[in-house]
């Protein structure tokens, strides 16, 4: 068995597709782009797919038939990551090059939009997989002729588009099975068969589109037998009316960002020459650094500040530290980030750039709602939003490896607990508990510890942080302190659950 990636790394495409289709019931890809190593359609079989912020962590199982590849590099380390790194322009940005930069982000966003409207909608479901179907329709429409829009940018624009629909399905059809599990009024019977309607992509399509499924083998068996035991009809129009409810078309007004295929870019003179809309010509943006890549790049611009910003994802191998040999129970905070189990603090200015960002946010919300009838835009709102929150997460990133190049550890145990809710009479702190980037913490957390080889595991969270890390017994926290009354220790909250944490996941607690 070998890492996506690995058997990935040979074939170079300029874009993946990946989508899922219920008759084979495994993940087919499809390449699209040049693919002079790829002999024809490949399919894999994926085990597990882990998408998180700018990494992403795919395993794959051997070949099934007609599978053909290039025998595994053995050079590729045995565990690599898939990252981001940036490069930024060196001197400002010609004003003319940056307005013809902004004419194709304008134009990319045009067909996005153009293919949102058209294919995000519910009976467009069957047009999304494999694509080819909405490849050749957009084709056809002339929408590329009328905007003069070069076709690496035109078909890069469609298959952007066609990835956010998906995951706008993918959203709705969680959202609709919440929904299910939530409904009292069904029975089990009636639920399993709508699960079975929501896994099942034919299914679900025919549903859709008020037709009779047509269902290969086994799964037309199966499908006879769950839909003989409920009322197909009643079960099929609530579905429809869930589905109606949570699925919404996507847009985008952000006109600022694009992606470049290899094929519409060069390295060279210390920068990068990028296609324009006129034939021929190439804007030249001279780099920082001279690194070159060969993958897709999204450029964002920044027409403001005349400059731009590329981001490339590359292949990285995870580090080994031989002297990370340490447990360390950590536990999340508002104000102080990391609290470890010895009482060491990480992003103790956490508290301070989340209450900046939240109180301004607050301020500039109301500020909007008294004005709304004069409809002042938000254009400069998002554009200081963007500011704040880069700063903050630039805050985070910096503690987090400061973290973990201090503590050295083998294993990080920390504690699994449900989503805070404000309970607070005061609405501003209510606020900053919606505020709080504990998921981007966890997120960030989980990608460095990958980074760095070390074991991030999570321990069972009930009852953690009142439970006395002395003796075991039940105490009591106030303003950021614990104090058992049994055995009498007292000490910061934070500590205390950490050290909870490395107990629990040293004595065989943790889960994933």
């Amino acid at each position: 068995m070998c890492t996506f990636w690995e058997s990935l790394s040979c074939f170079k495409p300029s874009y993946i597709l990946i989508y899922y289709r219920q008759n084979f019931n495994i993940l087919n890809l499809f390449f699209y782009g040049f693919l002079p190593r790829i002999f024809q359609c490949q399919k894999v079989h994926i085990l597990g797919i882990c998408i998180s912020g700018n990494q992403v962590h795919v395993h794959a199982a051997g070949h099934r038939n007609g599978f053909q590849a290039e025998p595994e590099r053995r050079d590729m380390p045995p565990e690599t990551i898939c990252k981001i790194v940036r490069q930024h322009n060196k001197v400002p940005v010609p004003d003319e090059d940056m307005g013809k930069l902004l004419e194709i982000a304008k134009d990319y966003t045009k067909v996005k939009n153009y293919v949102y409207q058209r294919y995000g909608g519910i009976r467009s479901l069957p047009k999304l997989y494999p694509g080819y179907t909405v490849q050749n329709e957009m084709t056809r429409s002339g929408l590329r002729e009328s905007l003069g829009l070069p076709s690496v940018y035109f078909y890069l624009a469609i298959f952007d588009a066609l990835g956010d629909i998906k995951s706008q399905w993918a959203g709705t059809k969680a959202a609709v099975l919440r929904a299910i599990d939530c409904n009292e009024s069904l029975d089990e019977e009636e639920k399993h068969f709508l699960r079975y309607i929501l896994k099942v992509s034919q299914a679900l399509e025919a549903v859709l589109d008020f037709s009779s499924p047509q269902l290969p083998g086994k799964l037309k068996q199966q499908y006879d037998q769950l839909s003989a035991a409920v009322d197909i009809h009643k079960a099929e129009n609530y579905l429809r009316r869930q589905i109606r409810k949570h699925h919404a078309k996507p847009h985008t007004d952000q006109a600022d960002r694009f992606s470049v295929s290899m094929k519409a870019y060069r390295y060279g003179d210390h920068g990068i020459y990028i296609a324009a809309k006129e034939k021929r010509k190439r804007i030249f943006i001279p780099l920082t650094d001279a690194n070159c890549y060969t993958r897709q790049i999204s450029l964002h611009l920044y027409p403001e500040e005349n400059r731009l910003e590329l981001r490339i994802p590359i292949d990285v191998a995870a580090k080994k530290h031989p002297d990370y040999e340490r447990c360390v129970g950590i536990s999340l905070g508002m104000e102080a980030m990391i609290t470890t189990d010895e009482g060491h603090r990480y992003g103790e200015e956490l508290g301070k750039y989340q209450s900046r960002l939240s109180g301004w946010i607050r301020e500039q919300n109301t500020i909007y709602n008294k004005n709304r009838d004069a409809n002042p835009g938000r254009k400069k709102y998002y554009a200081n939003k963007q500011r704040l929150e880069e700063q903050l997460h630039g805050y985070i990133n910096q503690e987090l490896n400061r973290f973990l190049r201090e503590e050295r550890p083998a294993v990080v145990y920390l504690p699994r607990l449900a989503r805070p809710n404000g309970v607070s009479r005061i609405k501003k702190v209510n606020y900053s508990m919606s505020m709080w980037q504990r998921g981007y913490i966890r997120e960030r957390l989980t990608l460095k510890c990958r980074e760095q080889s070390v074991e991030l595991a999570e321990v069972p969270g009930k009852g953690i942080s009142r439970e006395c890390s002395s003796c075991g017994a039940q105490g009591s926290r106030k303003e950021g302190r614990f104090l058992c009354p049994q055995c009498g220790y007292a000490g910061d909250g934070g500590e205390n659950t950490a050290r909870n944490a490395k107990k629990r996941g040293t004595t065989g607690a943790a889960g994933i």
